[in-house]
């Protein structure tokens, strides 16, 4: 049986997470239990898989350099036992280098949603669905 948890700090802890990656915000991994998996679909990389915190951090840490004014919007959010579901939209400006690609002025604005279960207080691990042909076509990548 799925763990319960308080609805409203649930959802806290998973904004908390995705709005790490505007560009204002900083990481702060404690929010993230020991052993956190994040699973991307796709990876940014290409193709599909799993990544650690340090992983994820870095991704991160190397989105704010490429998108400097990127903004993160939350649509909306569905808490149920232990997962928190988080429809969002990123949107800025490609200022720095990105996945190989030179900085290009071009403006990105993508959605995803992602799926995090909370355990004692922490996100244990999160699913990402996100549209990252959308980013490839405005980054102008394979036109």
């Amino acid at each position: 049986m799925a763990q319960q948890t308080d609805n409203s700090a649930a959802k806290n802890l998973s904004r908390q997470a995705v709005e790490m990656w505007a560009a204002e915000s900083s990481i702060d991994e404690t929010i993230f239990a020991e052993g956190y998996q994040n699973h991307q679909a796709p990876l940014a990389t290409g193709g599909t898989g799993s990544i650690d915190l340090a992983t994820w951090a870095g991704i991160v840490a190397e989105n704010h350099k490429a998108f400097p004014d990127l903004k993160v919007e939350i649509f909306g959010q569905i808490a149920e036992g232990d997962r928190v579901s988080t429809h969002w939209r990123f949107f800025g400006t490609q200022q720095g280098s990105y996945l190989g690609q030179p900085a290009s002025g071009r403006p990105v604005n993508w959605t995803g949603v992602q799926i995090d279960r909370i355990a004692d207080g922490k996100i244990a691990e999160s699913w990402v669905v996100w549209d990252y042909f959308t980013l490839r076509h405005e980054l102008g990548v394979g036109n």
